[in-house]
């Protein structure tokens, strides 16, 4: 009885001391929703070579720039990216007092409830209809617009809240390059104003590091206080080769840590790897049609081209298989 009994304490020992190494490692692991494999493992050991002042590949903190495209590598942006679901709300809302986008694209498409027609305008036709929808108002209104409506609009399949289908694994890598002395930056093609709102609170991103398109302001006093009022005119898309000038302009450092999804992003990576010494490039390509959606060359939103996949592969950029690397896509509430 007695050996039983010391064996029986030795097996609850083992187990506790299993279990117990189990769950340190668990708490230990920075990025617990990408599954095991070399992408994984290529951010973790980019990180520790960077980080590492004894490494041949050390970077000091304060040029530790992560820069990191929103729409399809933050959060999704399928059937439509995000911003314009916001902006058709205004069209027909105006549309009464605007008897001219009748017969004008892109606000025409809008009227007749042609999506496709939307999406081939571009990038530049999204912002034509945020320049027209949301000018003559002031920035402070504006982002009290945005405000209730990120709070408050649901996604058209997933039923959704927007700001519930930011993808999780990414969540975790901003967090970990934080811990690690990076700044994380958004660069997106997507109205900077649009973003700011609320980019801190869900993705701890504060506003003076977005870098976005953008209408014309211009000051003015109004009941003696002061204003920026919103133009009907595009100041600056942030998209393609727009992205390194927004990097340049905004930021002032080349970032040495670079994700996108898409063909717009292709010159923020090439800027990226321009940089001297150790960098990272990565690539989010949706390729899991049954928990989010799979898209490439064909979508005309989100492109993820051949050529795209070429450039990455002969510059050994990282191109993450959301199916296969990701353990889960949205956050779990």
């Amino acid at each position: 009885m007695k050996y039983i009994k010391l064996f029986f304490l030795l097996f609850a020992l083992t187990l506790f001391f299993s279990c117990t190494e189990q769950n340190m490692q668990n708490s230990s692991d920075p990025l617990p929703s990408w599954n095991e494999g070399k992408t994984k493992q290529s951010i973790i050991d980019f990180v520790n070579e960077v980080k590492d002042p004894n490494s041949p590949g050390f970077v000091e903190p304060k040029n530790r720039i992560a820069t990191f495209d929103n729409d399809g590598t933050l959060w999704s942006e399928q059937p439509f990216y995000f911003q314009l679901a916001f902006a058709l709300e205004r069209v027909k809302a105006m549309a009464p007092d605007h008897p001219e986008w009748k017969n004008t694209q892109p606000f025409k498409d809008v009227l007749e409830n042609n999506p496709k027609g939307v999406m081939e305008s571009g990038m530049r036709g999204l912002m034509e209809i945020v320049a027209a929808t949301h000018a003559g108002m002031t920035t402070d209104q504006f982002e009290k617009y945005v405000i209730t409506w990120i709070d408050t609009a649901k996604h058209p399949i997933k039923h959704l809240l927007y700001t519930d289908m930011v993808f999780q694994p990414m969540l975790e890598l901003l967090a970990y390059l934080r811990t690690n002395e990076f700044r994380t930056f958004i660069v997106s093609g997507g109205g900077i104003e649009f973003m700011r709102p609320w980019a801190e609170g869900v993705y701890g991103i504060p506003p003076e590091q977005v870098v976005g398109s953008s209408i014309e302001t211009k000051f003015e006093m109004v009941d003696g206080k002061p204003v920026l009022i919103r133009l009907p005119k595009i100041n600056f898309i942030d998209d393609k080769e727009g992205k390194p000038v927004g990097i340049n302009s905004h930021i002032g450092k080349k970032p040495i840590f670079a994700f996108g999804n898409s063909d717009g992003d292709r010159q923020m990576l090439e800027w990226t790897q321009s940089n001297t010494g150790k960098t990272f490039k990565g690539l989010v390509h949706h390729t899991d049609a049954e928990r989010e959606w799979a898209y490439g060359p064909d979508s005309k939103i989100g492109t993820f081209s051949n050529s795209l996949m070429e450039e990455a592969n002969s510059n050994d950029w990282t191109v993450v298989d959301m199916k296969n690397d990701w353990k889960v896509i949205y956050p779990e509430k």
